[in-house]
């Protein structure tokens, strides 16, 4: 036994080793003292390993004076279990280490917080001790989890022709819909490079240069508010490209890696096949599910019943209606049977959203009750009911008003009222396509046209749809891969016609010189042969996420930043040295003070 620490790991013994004298290293997880006795669980990154120590040990002393989380390296000998005391959980369950002797590699000092356990504990001192927070069992074999995921994703795309190839990091700013994290340059003055959101011009300009199918784990930057399914700062994507492909050829060259990974590490909960991912278009998906993200575990459907209140004697429904206003239903099956209190609780959490209200109809015994059906009248409730397939002990939800706002609350009001009444099946995995996205949205702030998704996307109808149809009604060849109420993976067939290009962004207000200046790169390889492609990018960390069965992305990250984009363990952002600032041509100005700029400099107004 020559190694100084270990001659196996805390998960690799088994009975086979009993009679055997070894030597672990590792971190003291739990201590039990039975009278006289200790038992004392040692882990390491592979597992735990029971180690006993009595009074004829003469490593008792020194290991029952240890705090737990403390670095010690054990030599003892191999011994089994008594049957009754198996632990069927641990690799090592069958057997025990009887300690001879003791090292202390290093000593913990009180612990801020439990490592032992998966008890909540407060996120801010997670974040702060995070390196005491990763040796939890959970979170750590989230990490390895996500490690494996990563792994297979580069194994498949590589066993299908794509090369991965790196792109900068340092470049310029680009419109992918969200605020850049600028970097200032040194030599430059006043100049800043941008961290890329997505490395979406590089990979183009690559199927420009003839590389023809590239993929990459890519690092993206985004400077967004977080939220449960985002983290702020930063996060990664497996990007891709290819030459000359329709976006057909995407769906079915991408469905066997993305099913592929899932199925690998869904732990056997069934996931939709390969070539059975259903495509949906957009307007479907709005109008079906009120949302671009359907969850498809979710058997709730959304139905346009605005014909049914025209004219209707409930005024108010009747009254939206004639102001070219849509009514969404949303069926609550069963929901009749219980009480009112629960469509009375549904009406006031849309109002707790936000909303004024979501109506309803509930149906007890066959009897629909609630102010809609009094007011509708018997007639027009029963023809509402029977269009709906509603049964005698069945409700359903009403969300009224403009048309993208009804859509909204009947989506949120059917993912509510499926997790109320448990309908959805929460152990597998529905993927689908979402498609034909529009190319253009009303930017109703500013007053003007704008891009809906990707402005580098191809719009169907080319130069053609662009000169003679409403830009809203102008469809996109674009595509986002949806898994249970998360969009997973977005992507298109790219525009690579500089005229078409440029016409395009005529659209939104952005001239030819407009183009040329902000996407000169993209803009000028264009010119020079540019073949048809298109690519995805799908996010890594939700699809870990999903996997892992997690419910935040700080649960699958290994140093996230907190919900106000701070580093707790780090501190960042921190405040920059005088000398820093002054090599980059900066000054820092007072946030309570308007700012006024000039070349090279950001100077506050009572500045010399």
């Amino acid at each position: 036994m020559t190694h100084p620490y270990r001659s196996h790991t805390c998960g690799a013994l088994t009975s086979a080793e009993v009679g055997r004298t070894v030597r672990l290293s590792g971190w003291v997880h739990r201590k039990r003292d039975h009278g006289g006795v200790l038992f004392l669980d040692l882990r390491d990154h592979y597992g735990i390993t029971q180690v006993v120590a009595d009074a004829d040990s003469a490593a008792l002393q020194l290991l029952d004076s240890l705090r737990l989380e403390s670095v010690v390296t054990i030599e003892g000998d191999v011994k089994a279990r008594s049957e009754a005391t198996v632990n069927p959980n641990l690799s090592t369950g069958e057997i025990e280490v009887y300690a001879r002797f003791g090292t202390v590699l290093s000593r913990a000092e009180e612990l801020p917080m439990p490592v032992a356990g998966e008890q909540e504990y407060p996120e801010d001192i997670r974040l702060k001790y995070r390196f005491l927070d990763l040796r939890r069992d959970t979170l750590h074999a989230n990490i390895v989890k996500r490690t494996k995921i990563i792994s297979d994703m580069r194994k498949r795309m590589e066993a299908i022709g794509f090369t991965e190839y790196s792109t900068p990091i340092l470049t310029a700013s680009s419109p992918e819909g969200a605020r850049d994290f600028l970097v200032p340059s040194r030599i430059h003055s006043g100049k800043f490079y941008a961290l890329p959101q997505a490395p979406q011009q590089y990979k183009q300009l690559l199927m420009v240069a003839g590389f023809d199918r590239y993929f990459q784990i890519a690092p993206c930057f985004r400077d967004e508010d977080p939220r449960a399914d985002r983290l702020p700062g930063e996060f990664y994507q497996l990007d891709l490209e290819m030459s000359f492909v329709t976006q057909e050829e995407v769906w079915e060259t991408m469905e066997p890696v993305l099913q592929g990974v899932f199925a690998a590490f869904a732990e056997g909960k069934p996931v939709t096949p390969s070539g059975q991912f259903r495509r949906i278009p957009y307007a479907q998906a709005i109008r079906d599910y009120g949302s671009d993200k359907p969850d498809l575990r979710n058997p709730l459907i959304i139905k346009d019943v605005t014909e049914h209140f025209k004219g209707s004697g409930f005024g108010i429904f009747a009254g939206i209606v004639e102001n070219g206003g849509v009514i969404r239903a949303v069926p609550a099956p069963g929901a009749g049977a219980g009480s009112r209190k629960f469509f009375d609780d549904m009406n006031n959490w849309a109002r707790a959203e936000g909303f004024s209200g979501l109506g309803y109809i509930n149906i007890k015994e066959g009897a629909p009750g609630g102010p809609i059906a009094k007011n509708h009248g018997d007639e027009r409730t029963a023809a509402l009911i029977d269009a709906l397939g509603l049964g005698p002990d069945d409700g359903v939800f009403f969300a009224a008003g403009k048309e993208e706002q009804a859509a909204k609350l009947a989506g949120l009001a059917r993912t509510r009222v499926a997790e109320q009444l448990d309908l959805i099946d929460k152990d597998r995995f529905e993927l689908c396509w979402i498609v034909d996205f529009p190319f253009f949205e009303w930017d109703e702030d500013n007053k003007k046209l704008d891009f809906a998704h990707n402005p580098f996307s191809m719009p169907q109808g080319g130069m053609e749809a662009l000169a003679t149809q409403d830009p809203l009604d102008i469809k996109a060849y674009q595509y986002d891969l949806v898994c249970n109420g998360y969009e997973i993976a977005s992507g298109s067939i790219r525009n690579q016609s500089p005229e078409l290009m440029v016409a395009a962004f005529e659209k939104v207000g952005l001239s030819k010189q407009d183009v040329e200046e902000r996407f000169g790169g993209l803009y000028r390889a264009f010119q020079y042969g540019a073949p048809p492609h298109g690519g995805m990018a799908a996010g890594v960390d939700r699809i870990v996420m999903l996997l892992c069965g997690a419910q935040n992305l700080r649960e699958i990250t290994l140093f996230p930043m907190n919900q106000r984009a701070e580093d707790l363990l780090m501190g960042a952002p921190s405040p920059a040295e005088f000398k820093q600032l002054r090599e980059l041509h900066l000054r820092v100005v007072d946030a309570a003070k308007p700012a006024v700029s000039t070349p090279g400099h950001i100077v506050a107004p009572d500045a010399g």
